[in-house]
C-alpha cells in the first residue's frame, strides 16, 4: 500500500511539473517568438487528467500515460535539434514525462493487484 501511495504522490508531482515547465518553457524561459509562445497552450490537454489524477482514479491512470507520450515524443525531436535553454528545458520534458509514465503505469499494476488480493 506505501508504495501506491508514493507512486500516487510521484505521478501527481511529475503531471504538475510537467504543466508547469511546459508554460514556463513556452511563456517566458526559451519561447518560440520574443515575448511568448502560442505553444503555451500546448500545456491545456495536461489538465484533463489533473482532477482524475489527483483523486487516485485508476482509468485516468491508465489513459493519461498515452497523453504523455506525445510530450515525450516532442521533446525528442526539440532535445534533438535545438540548442541551448530549449535542448535543456526539452531533456527535462523527457525526464518529467518519462517519471508520470512509469509511475503511472505501476500504480495501476499495484492498485490492480492491491484490489485483487482484498
Amino acid at each position: 500500500m506505501r508504495r501506491i501511495v508514493t507512486l500516487h504522490y510521484l505521478a501527481i508531482a511529475a503531471l504538475i511539473a510537467l504543466i508547469l515547465e511546459c508554460v514556463a518553457w513556452e511563456g517566458w524561459l526559451a519561447p518560440l517568438s520574443p515575448g511568448g509562445s502560442i505553444l503555451v497552450v500546448k500545456a491545456i490537454p495536461l489538465l484533463f487528467p489533473l482532477f482524475g489524477i489527483l483523486h487516485g482514479k485508476v482509468y485516468t491512470y491508465q489513459w493519461a500515460p498515452m497523453l504523455v507520450l506525445a510530450y515525450f515524443g516532442e521533446g525528442i525531436v526539440r532535445a534533438w535539434a535545438e540548442h541551448g535553454r530549449s535542448q535543456e528545458l526539452a531533456m527535462l520534458e523527457i525526464v518529467l514525462s518519462m517519471i508520470f509514465f512509469f509511475s503511472s503505469i505501476f500504480y495501476v499494476r499495484l492498485s490492480v493487484r492491491h484490489a485483487r488480493s482484498r
